[in-house]
């Protein structure tokens, strides 16, 4: 017989007495519980349920779960505040207020997404990624009518998203990090039309997503080596200087914070935007355009703020250079691009540049009017994206900016309504888009000096960069003769109607009532540390 009493004792010895499970809060994490239950819900639904009736169950399921989780976080409010799972997950008005933003955007975004213009199929989507375009397998899969697993993927990004904002440690960022990229990844490859330039987009965002990862992962390594812990709190603490272990400080934060750049697209971290932008169905586009957005730059005011602000003199420097370019390349790069898609790609690089000047004033203003930019930014470019989607040429987006000549003649609203939205861009008075940059210049020139001064000067600089960028494609609608007589405007579904329309309504009522929102956000500005 094998002595194992006798072979487990000193095992036995050296382990904990007592083992403490972990507090877990559920009504601090429902929201996030339902976006993961109801993910986990479709994925069975498209398991075992009849084709004829993935696509309407699956979309009553998504929109249910963002619903009933927009209106826990709503009635939540700042009532609840803590910590919970171990002290991995923090629930404190900056996590709540970015949290509904990205269920109500995601919420917007997934019904853009189920657009079937009176068809069988979700109308951007391809019936089946895998198969090789103009195949046999693809009009297989096209009669058959799969277009499903949108939703199921976009619902566990939803979920990574929720989480990474809220998470107060660098292994629970980088778990949501992966959460909310998978499902992006698959997305972006499953366009309808353009098929490989979807694909090869999908393998350049994968790739490069893969490498900041990698350089997170790689900061974490050092924080952890130099704190002794990835708990942002700790290592807030620790900051006084470890002696023997200074030089693993300001890599380790370098480091993390390249992988959070990436994800907001700032320079140089930015190539991959206008490819994956440009061949990602449009739908996604805007879904990642703005979510993703949102969610990167809650996480990253949590980074900054709670674990990394007390050596900030040491790192934010290179972080200023960084928001600099990022605003420049934006802007200048604009101007040369001949696609919508491309073009607002461009326009969201610079818009990233714009919010890491309020991100860097280091204050409760600074917060809040980053939560506001982000607001306002969303709702501007979810119907911009929507819009882009209406106008087509022989079955095909019309997205060479050229076919967009002469569309007020065609479709006066689609074009008023773009106008609108490019001058929201552009940050015209009485758009969400010009109190959104007040906002974010004022906070810098009000708490960061001098380089606070000089970034807002950048700042208006590009602004008026971007305007003429902007400007053109009005005066190309309004005054110019029409050049492809094949570009027409497809009529929506009540629902894309309605989410355009709000997205359009809310440009105009925050620029003109920005002051309930900004208050909002400046009562929910102070981390829980």
């Amino acid at each position: 017989m094998i002595p194992a009493l006798s072979a487990a004792a000193p095992v036995a010895a050296s382990l904990p007495a007592v083992f403490v499970p972990a507090d877990v809060n559920y009504s601090a994490l429902a929201p996030m519980l339902i976006i993961f239950a109801s993910a986990v819900i479709c994925v069975i639904v498209e398991a075992f349920a009849p084709r004829r009736l993935r696509h309407p169950v699956e979309f009553a399921i998504a929109m249910v779960s963002l619903v009933a989780a927009l209106l826990l976080l709503l009635l939540r409010g700042g009532s609840m505040h803590g910590a919970t799972l171990g002290g991995t997950v923090v629930v404190d008005g900056p996590a709540v207020i970015i949290q509904t933003i990205i269920v109500l955007f995601g919420a917007i975004a997934l019904v853009i997404m189920a657009e079937r213009f009176h068809g069988r199929l979700a109308d951007a989507f391809t019936p089946s990624g895998s198969s090789i375009p103009g195949s046999e397998q693809e009009a297989v899969a096209e009669r058959l009518g799969t277009t499903t697993e949108i939703f199921p993927l976009t619902l566990f990004s939803i979920g990574g998203m929720m989480l990474f904002p809220a998470a107060a440690d660098l292994l629970t960022l980088f778990v949501a990090l992966e959460v909310l990229s998978m499902p992006l990844y698959v997305l972006t490859a499953l366009a309808r039309r353009r098929r490989l330039l979807s694909q090869e987009a999908a393998l350049k965002y994968f790739l490069l997503g893969s490498f900041s990862s990698a350089f997170f992962l790689f900061g974490a390594a050092l924080l952890y080596g130099y704190s002794g812990s990835v708990n942002l709190s700790t290592i807030a603490a620790s900051l006084p200087v470890v002696s023997g272990r200074e030089g693993l400080l300001v890599p380790g934060i370098l480091l993390v914070l390249v992988g959070l750049l990436f994800k907001v697209g700032a320079v140089p971290f930015h190539s991959w935007t206008p490819d994956v932008y440009q061949g990602a169905p449009t739908p996604v586009t805007g879904f990642m355009a703005v979510c993703t957005k949102v969610a990167a730059f809650g996480a990253m005011m949590r980074v900054v703020y709670v674990g990394f602000s007390g050596a900030r003199w040491d790192w934010q420097a290179a972080v200023w250079v960084v928001a600099a370019l990022t605003m420049i390349v934006g802007s200048v790069l604009s101007v040369t691009q001949t696609d919508m898609k491309r073009l607002l790609a461009y326009s969201s690089i610079a818009h990233a540049g714009f919010i890491l000047v309020g991100l860097l004033a280091f204050d409760v203003t600074g917060v809040s009017s980053v939560t506001f930019y982000l607001a306002a930014y969303g709702f501007t470019t979810l119907a911009a994206f929507g819009l882009v989607m209406l106008v087509r040429s022989g079955g095909t987006e019309a997205t060479h900016i050229g076919q967009w000549a002469g569309l007020a003649r065609q479709s006066p609203i689609v074009a008023g309504t773009m106008t609108l939205l490019l001058m929201a861009f552009a940050g015209i008075p009485l758009t969400s888009g010009f109190t959104a940059k007040v906002a974010v210049f004022s906070a810098a020139i009000g708490n960061a000096g001098v380089a606070g001064a000089v970034l807002a000067v950048i700042g208006v600089l590009c602004s008026a960069i971007t305007a003429y960028v902007y400007f053109r494609i009005v005066v190309l609608m309004f005054f110019s003769e029409r050049t492809d007589d094949s570009v027409a405007v497809l009529s929506p579904s009540v629902g894309t109607s309605a989410a355009i329309a709000l997205g359009a309504v809310a440009t105009i009522i925050l620029g003109v009532f920005p002051a309930p929102l900004l208050s909002m956000a400046a009562d929910a500005a102070l981390f829980l540390r």
